[in-house]
Order: structure tokens, then sequence, then C-alpha cells
């Protein structure tokens, strides 16, 4: 069978700063002391204007995330076409109802070190929402206008030897640009980078490994340098910061470098170890050091093979994988190291393998942990292209900018091992058109040029439409956003040999949340604005897990799935989009707050193999405040259990229901959930015992009736943190009864407070309804539960929080910060 082979090669996490003082290049990361105001002020570019009323702030920020809430800030209109919608409807809470809309400007004193002549200085913005415009000492710079992308500039000639510098950036968001919470402000880090005139060209390295076996692999550098009569050393060294081998080269090629260097006995990137190595070059000019860079990398080869799909270090890889959203709940957009290691670390314990940037470019901090942590990653770069999908979205600057944005991502992160795949676009509507056939190949052949050794994808909604007119043959790999009737036709037509679930689900679900008569529904809405846990509602164009499922494990030609999404994101409250106050989305396997839903565990009992999963819902309390469960007793009231065995009976107070056992024989639901659909509600206990192959039971797992709210139960993510300023710990809070039974449907107004070497950040309890905002220290829990977080200071010590509510003890945790 013929293969379509991309042999992919080693990534690079970022270029690591080096500041000592025998090293020619100096990293300055302007984090603190930033002055900034939520309105446009003329000659805010001028160093002489009085900033004394501005706030000051530090990067990454988000200007909007402390709100309020506010349906007319983001009220739109529209007919949204990738809902199936016919006519244009007002929607409110698209884009998460906060104050995003408008101009923001921001102020930043800086020097530079050992600047002189001689000297290359660059400013780099890791993102910055949105149409960013930059002046250095009231000079312009330049501007960059999308707000996800990576962007420099080249300010040598604006700086003032041996004096204090101002750096200006004005933002603005336009109405109508987004279809969901975009965020606000400079989101991402800020660097400046300090060298010799002679130096690598800024992402101008890129390390691949196109040989690889188990006594040797072959590292491929090939490196852009701005001088000339230049000699490159390179030391390739181990995670231990072992040398492993070296090579020395002075034969240019224009402006190019190559190095071929062998590692004996190579420890490979994968899943399961996820080991790296760095790249220590040095750039000398005689016996003169001008210039020094590390980049770290990873030794591991990526095929696509027809029928097979990925096939990592040549091993078949379904992705089982999720979509992800920029937004880190509460925080906003604001890049947080620690929440994005956090999300990482969930969805690992569910079996995820793979991330899906949706719809937009990735942080180099989720890049560089999905290093780390063994996950792939599909980065993805657009949602518009030249046809609109909202007013002043990315169409406005799609023909000058797009070959700029596409070159920035591949060359920021291409030598990143986690990266696999790139990503054209999401579901743009020049699916449809001749032009749009032609820009798909034109885009496509720009990633090629910059990385040749990785596929190229997009997420296709009209599959119909491009069956037909070649769009969705000319990429590398044919992406599908849901439409599972058409994968078999899909799979015929399309020339590749396979097809991606690019984005597959869209269930609705709320956490804790169950609702009746229990049945499968599409765009099924109620009184409350919430969803139910049953796992059984998505949305017009969608489907429930199971369905994708089938897919999956029946034909190798599917190659793996994109969840959407792996967490709620802030804005499309689909059901509820016309509905106030719903302000976030539904469709996450985990809520906001970070806490999983029941669809979690389902997920988990097929993707996570390793350990086991046993779960049962819905909770088993009387009497409820949800709607319909004040007079349940006696009432029908389905039981499932999600879990990796295939058999177990369940138990109401000692009364067996019967066994249930995994077939193929019923609904698809049948395949991969245990449903007991006629249990009648009577207070007391759940029981279910789990059987494996041979009948024997294995394992066990109860749910009770809970009393009243007694006390809170506070567990943390992590007892201990970095006392760096920006790490961070996140405490669930539950409220419990006597017995340490969760309430769960609790929502007491709980209030916190946090003393000594930490603070209070934000509080989030996942209810996509809620007005309550996250940076006030008091919430009202929802389904028994929220989460706070801790931030540390710049000093080591202990943290302490308090959580109160009425009725309720008081509980105390501590929480270690510690240098590092």
């Amino acid at each position: 069978m013929k293969k379509i082979i991309l042999t992919i090669l080693s990534l690079l996490i970022a270029t690591i700063s080096f500041s000592q003082n025998n090293t020619p290049r100096t990293i300055l990361s302007l984090e603190d002391n930033w002055k900034f105001i939520n309105r446009d002020v003329e000659g805010a570019e001028n160093p002489e204007l009085t900033t004394a009323n501005w706030e000051i702030v530090s990067v990454p920020h988000d200007w909007a995330i402390k709100g309020p809430f506010d349906k007319t800030i983001d009220a739109q209109k529209v007919r949204v076409e990738q809902d199936l919608e016919e006519e244009a409807r007002l929607r409110t809470g698209r884009t998460g109802a906060l104050p995003h809309i408008g101009v923001g400007w921001y102020r930043k004193i800086f020097e530079v070190p050992e600047f002189e002549k001689g000297k290359k200085v660059l400013l780099t913005f890791d993102g910055a929402m949105s149409d960013a415009h930059v002046w250095i000492n009231g000079e312009k710079v330049g501007n960059h206008p999308y707000g996800y992308a990576y962007f420099y500039f080249d300010i040598t000639d604006y700086l003032k030897e041996d004096e204090e510098n101002l750096l200006a950036v004005r933002l603005e968001n336009l109405p109508f640009s987004s279809r969901w919470y975009p965020g606000a402000g400079i989101y991402r880090k800020v660097q400046v980078i300090v060298k010799d005139e002679v130096n690598f060209k800024h992402w101008g390295t890129f390390i691949t490994t196109p040989f690889v076996s188990e006594e040797m692999a072959q590292v491929n550098i090939k490196t852009e340098v701005n001088g000339e009569n230049v000699k490159l050393v390179t030391e390739i060294k181990d995670a231990d910061g072992n040398i492993v081998a070296t090579c020395s080269s002075e034969k240019m090629f224009g402006n190019k470098i190559e190095q071929n260097i062998g590692v004996p006995n190579p420890k490979i990137w994968s899943l399961e170890e996820p080991n790296l190595y760095f790249a220590t070059m040095k750039l000398y000019q005689g016996n003169e050091l001008k210039d020094e860079q590390t980049i770290r990398f990873g030794i591991r080869t990526v095929e696509y093979e027809r029928g097979k799909g990925l096939v990592l270090n040549g091993k078949v890889t379904k992705f089982k994988g999720v979509c992800l959203h920029h937004d880190l709940g509460p925080l906003g957009a604001a890049v947080n190291r620690a929440a994005l290691k956090r999300q990482l670390t969930i969805l690992k314990d569910m079996g995820c393998n793979a991330i899906r940037s949706a719809h937009n470019m990735p942080s180099i901090e989720q890049v560089e942990l999905c290093d780390e942590m063994g996950i792939l990653m599909l980065a993805e770069s657009f949602d518009e292209w030249a046809k609109p999908k909202v007013k002043n979205g990315y169409n406005r600057w799609f023909d000058e900018w797009a070959e700029k944005d596409v070159m920035n991502l591949v060359r920021a992160t291409r030598n990143h091992p986690s990266i696999v795949m790139w990503s054209a676009g999401n579901e743009v509507p020049d699916q449809w058109g001749n032009e749009g056939v032609k820009r798909a190949k034109w885009l496509q052949d720009i990633f090629h040029r910059e990385d040749h050794t990785r596929p190229v994808t997009v997420g296709m909604d009209q599959v119909a439409n491009t069956m037909k007119n070649g769009f969705g043959a000319i990429f590398d790999i044919p992406g599908l956003n849901y439409r599972l009737h058409l994968y078999d036709e899909a799979y015929d037509v399309f020339p590749q040999g396979f097809i991606l679930g690019s984005e597959t689900a869209s269930t609705v679900s709320s956490r804790g949340i169950y609702k009746f008569p229990v049945e499968k529904y599409k765009h099924k809405t109620y009184d409350d604005f919430q969803s139910s846990s049953y796992d059984l509602e998505a949305c017009r164009w969608s489907n429930v897990p199971d369905e994708d499922f089938v897919w999956q494990d029946d034909y190798d030609w599917v190659i793996g799935e994109f969840v959407w999404t792996g967490f709620d994101y802030l804005g499309e409250p689909t059901p509820y989009n016309e509905a106030w106050p719903a302000r976030s989305s539904y469709f996450g396997i985990c809520d906001l707050a970070g806490l999983p839903k029941d669809r979690f565990y389902l997920y988990r009992s097929r993707w996570n193999t390793d350990d086991e999963t046993l779960h049962i819902l819905p909770h088993w309390n009387l009497p409820d405040r949800q709607a319909g469960w004040e007079n349940r007793k006696g009432e029908i009231t389905p039981v499932f259990v999600y879990t990796n065995y295939n058999s177990a009976e369940l138990f109401v107070n000692g009364k067996s229901q019967g066994i249930q056992t995994k077939t193929k024989e019923k609904t698809k639901q049948h395949r991969y959930r245990l449903m007991w659909i006629d249990v009648k509600y009577e207070p007391g206990t759940l029981k279910v015992v789990a059987f494996d192959d041979d009948g024997n039971p294995v394992a066990e797992k109860e749910v009770h009736t809970a009393g009243k709210p007694h006390h809170l139960k506070l567990e943390a993510d992590r007892s201990e943190i970095e006392a760096d300023g920006k790490d961070l710990s996140y405490i669930t809070v539950s409220v419990v009864d006597k017995d340490g039974n969760l309430c769960p449907t609790a929502d007491n107004q709980l209030n916190f407070d946090v003393s000594g070497a930490g603070k209070f950040k934000v509080v989030c309890n996942g209810d996509a309804t809620s007005l309550e905002m996250f940076h006030k220290p008091t919430m009202k829990a929802f389904s028994g539960k929220l989460v706070v977080t801790v931030q540390s200071l710049e000093e080591a010590g202990e943290i302490e929080l308090k959580v109160n509510g009425k009725g309720l003890k008081t509980e105390t945790i501590k929480i270690q910060a510690t240098k590092m």
C-alpha cells in the first residue's frame, strides 16, 4: 500500500533565554509595571504625556475579563451559517458578554543593557488582541492586525543609548469581530532580544530528524544567519546536560548553514516518554563569539499512511484529541503556564493524546507543555479567510497578511516535537467557489514551503460541496467537522486514503444537572438555561460521543478525532444563543472551572487504557430544586455507568437491578455505556459492581443520597507552588453533608479570604448562566462545587485560604509557596 510519508522531525520549544555575562545575547521579559488605560487617548505614544491616572498592570493582561457581564456589549443580529440557521436572530453572550470591544493603550519604560553600536535589538510579541500599533520613543515602529499571531519588529534604530526608552502599544477590538470571547489586550508575553549584528536570524533555524533508528539518529539543522565569514559550532545535549554530539561548519549557501549530526542511541520523543534534547548553537566570526541560541527539540518520526493514518515512531496512533479555545475560563485570555498545565494534566488523565488549537494559533507556553508532557498538537491558523463570517473579522486582513501570519506561525513553532499537523483554517466560507479552491492551494503551498515535513489539514463543514469542487482533495489530510453521514462517501471520493474527524460531537451538558425524560435530543432547551448531563443532547449539526466512537473503532481509515471541546469557554452559549444570562459554552467535557462533567468519564472509559474508570450518574438526591426532581420518588430515573469494564450489576438500597453488558446489538449507546433505563427513584444508596471478562467482580462504586449542607471540603490540585508571583493553585470547594457526601444541589453563597505568601486570584463555579464576577472573593456554589484559584507572591511562605458560608463551618487549607 502506497504511503503518504511526511517524516516529521523534531521541534522547537522556543529559544531559551540565556543572560549570563559570557553570552552575546540577552533576552528581557517585559512583564511588570506597564501603564494601561481602556480608552483612546490622543498622543498616548508621546513620551511627554502624563499617565498618572493610568492603571499599573502586568503582562500578560486581559482588560475585559473583570467585566461586568452585560448582554448589550455583544448583542448581534446575525444568521450563523455554521449553525444551519435560515434567518438572522438576535444573539446575546456570543462573545462572552464581557467588555472586550474598544481601545486600550499600554506604555512601558524599559532600558536595554549593553546597547551600543553593533547591536541588534528585536521587540517580540506572542499575541496582542488586536490590530496592534507600536511606537518606540514616540516614533511609529509598525503594526500587526491579527490578534492571535506572533510578530516582531527590529527596533534598533529607535532606541536611545544609556537612557530609558518608552514602548507604547495601541490595541483595538471592533464590534462584530469574533464568534467567541477573544480577550483584549497584550495577553501573551512580550520580550526584547539584544544580540550582535552578526546573528542567527529570528525564527530562522529549523531542526529535523530525517533518519531515526535505535542505534543512530540524524539531526539536520538548517539555520539562516546575518553575517559573512562565520562558523557554526553546535553541541547536542540530552535532558541531563550531557553532550552527546558536536559539529562545526563554515560552509554557507547564501545566508544558510546546514549541519547533519549523528546522535548515537537516541532517546525517542513519544507520548509515553517525551524525551527532549537541546541544540546549543554558537556563531563565530573569526575567534569572536557573535551569537548563541539554545533550541529544544525531540527525536522522532512521523508518517501518514493510507488506510492507517498517523504512524508515530513506527506505531499507528489514533488521535484521541480535543479542541481548545485560547481562554482560560475565569483568567480570560491572559496566558498562564500553571493554568495551561492544569488543563493538560486533566485531559491526559482522561486519556486525551492530542490538542487542536481551535480556531487560532496556540500560545508558545501551550506548545512547550505539550512537548514536555507527551501530547500531540494540531496547530491551527485561521477561522476566516477572505470571505467573512463576521463583519470585522480576519477577512479584512487576509489578502495582505495571511502569508506573513502563516510564516510566523510555522517558523516560531516548527521545532516543537508535539506539533504533527498544521491547519490552514476552520469552516471557512471559502469552501464555496473557485477562488476558495485557489486560496486553499496557495495557503497549503506556504505551509509546505516553510515546513516540508508536516501535513496540512483544514476543518470542513461543507463536505458535500468540497467533494465536488476539489477543495477537500487539495489538502494532505481532509478534516471533516461532523457530517458523520458523509464519512463513507468522503473516504471514497477523496484521494488521500483517510479522513480526520477534525471537529466532533458538540454534545452539550451542564455539570450535575439531569433532565427528564431521558431521551436523545437535538437543540433541546429548558427554562433554567441548562443542558442535561445524561450526555444525550447535541446541536442541530452535531451528535453525541458514541456515534463518533463507532467510526473511530470500526474504520482504520478514520484516523482520529478532536472533540468540541475539552473545556467550556467564554462565549457561544449554544443552544442558548438567544437566552440571557447564558454567556459561556456548554460543549466542554470539563466545565469553565475545569471540573469534569459526567462526559469526562465516558471518554476516559474508552481513551484511558491504563487506569480504571467506574462512574455513576445521576446523583441520587431528593428533594431537589432542579426541575422535575421534586416528586421523583417512585418515578423512572435511569442510571448510567461509564466504565472500562464490559459489564456490571446495579443495586438500589441493596436490591439488584440486574446486570448490564456492553453490546453492539442494540443502540450505539449500549456499545459504550451501561444503562439501567427502568430504575425507580428511592432515596438511599446506588451501588455498582463491575466484572472482568471472566465474570469476576473487580471494582465497585457507591453514590449516596446526601443530607443537608453541613460543612465544606477543600482540595488543592497542588499543595506546593513556586513563589514567582505567577504560579497558581486550584482549590476545589465542595459543600458536603455531616457524613462528607457531596450535596449535589447546594448553591450556598461562599466567601474567600487569602493571606500569607499568596493572593486570591479568581473563582469560578462552572455555571454558564452565572453573572457573578470571577475576580471578586464571593460566589455561589453550582451543583455543590466551585473552584478558587490562589496565586503566589514573589516571597516564599505559607498561603492560607479560608472559605465560609452562611450556616457552614469555616474551612481552611494551606498551600506552600517555595523558591525553586
